[in-house]
């Protein structure tokens, strides 16, 4: 075997354009593979991550009790209706919190107190959603700390953050005084201490956050709250995590994939098409590996009848061509690896990339794979037109 490898790698440098134009070609399509990996994983990833960069992975509420029905006679109808006036509200939280805060996943852990509520100014009335937060744990989901634009993050008592689309459209600045009414027809006065500009339009145009005990008197919670916030490390553990907690707990639990199954559905559709083009990429490989081989065996007729007379058996001369093939298929995905590494260098990571630019990870490029793949697939192109050539008779071949 060793003999036959030096035999194909001398027809290999017996014709070093041919050769370096085969391995041109499959470096091509090893970087069109590359790329696409690159380009598709990174697309995943920055969806993914500005999807749940801004938002719990998974919300802990109070589980929905339904009315039971009354049964009545014959010909009797009951309508049941549920008590709208009663908030819903977890009363024993903090255990809740505790061992939640202790589950193998959870990075962080938000006890929140929300509700509906307006913001007046002048005759400027705006609805917003508060969100009642301990002062430790303000940026704990939603980075608020970092997208401040104007003030500061502190969250005083007798001061509220809000977004930078609210404050637009009310004309509100730092240190200006409103009055939030809450939707239980409780109001106060609160100076702003900072505006924050998240880049989601809903929380920069209706969210107000406020300090966790200004929240309880202003919706009337002596001691409840109204959800629990969590994120976990990686986001696609959510489900799994949540499943396990809800019976831990007891509480309605809500992975934040429960709400965005059209993201998966269009990145499913994504990482289908490219897998199509990586495809289309190898089988092109393929079919010009297994074009020039057979080229090659017409040319080489009558040497390869040669060395079948000489007593060379056919697995000897199949040896020679799939060696050839797979040296041609592995040079030149190598190749074809390190020039799109070289390629993807000047792209900036993920978190650089701005609207518009293309979002292409490296680390996500598959090289290994790109690089095994095809020289898999030139090795079993290279077989069919190396059993051609085994079969080949020494009397015609030196005759001809």
């Amino acid at each position: 075997m060793l003999y036959a490898a030096k035999l194909a790698l001398r027809h290999l440098l017996s014709t070093p354009g041919q050769t370096l134009l085969l391995m041109l070609g499959v470096a091509v399509g090893v970087s069109v593979f590359v790329f696409m990996s690159a380009l598709i994983g990174g697309l995943a990833t920055l969806l993914t991550q500005r999807t749940v960069g801004s938002i719990p992975h998974i919300t802990f509420e109070m589980a929905e009790r339904d009315p039971q029905r009354i049964v009545g006679g014959p010909g009797v109808q009951v309508a049941v209706q549920k008590d709208l006036s009663r908030r819903a509200q977890i009363m024993v939280w903090e255990p809740a919190v505790a061992l939640i805060e202790a589950t193998r996943g959870v990075t962080a852990v938000s006890p929140q107190i929300r509700g509906s509520a307006f913001v007046q100014r002048g005759q400027t009335i705006a609805p917003v959603g508060v969100i009642g937060v301990q002062p430790d744990k303000l940026s704990a989901i939603a980075d608020v700390a970092g997208a401040i634009v104007a003030g500061t993050e502190a969250l005083t008592p007798d001061s509220v953050l809000i977004g930078q689309t609210l404050a637009d459209d009310l004309g509100l600045r730092v240190g200006q005084v409103i009055v939030v009414r809450s939707e239980r027809d409780r109001e106060r006065s609160f100076r702003i201490g900072g505006i924050f500009a998240l880049g989601i339009a809903s929380a920069d145009r209706q969210a107000l956050y406020m300090n966790f005990r200004t929240a309880r008197a202003l919706f009337g919670l002596p001691s409840g709250i109204s959800r629990i916030e969590v994120k976990v490390a990686p986001p696609e553990a959510a489900p799994r995590i949540a499943e396990r907690l809800r019976g831990a707990t007891g509480l309605k639990t809500t992975p934040w994939t429960d709400e965005n199954e059209q993201l998966f559905e269009a990145l499913d559709a994504q990482g289908r098409t490219g897998t199509i083009v990586k495809t289309f990429a190898l089988i092109t490989i393929v079919i010009g590996i297994a074009s020039a081989m057979l080229l090659s065996i017409v040319r080489r007729r009558g040497e390869i009848g040669i060395m079948r007379a000489a007593g060379a058996s056919q697995r000897f001369v199949l040896g020679i061509f799939v060696i050839e093939g797979t040296l041609i298929g592995a040079i030149g995905a190598v190749g074809g690896a390190l020039i799109a590494w070289l390629a993807l260098l000047p792209f900036p990571p993920l978190e650089a990339v701005e609207g518009g630019g293309l979002p292409v990870d490296r680390a996500q490029g598959d090289y290994v794979v790109a690089v095994l793949l095809t020289t898999l697939a030139a090795g079993l192109a290279s077989i069919v037109s190396a059993r051609r050539a085994a079969r080949i008779d020494p009397v015609e071949a030196i005759g001809a």
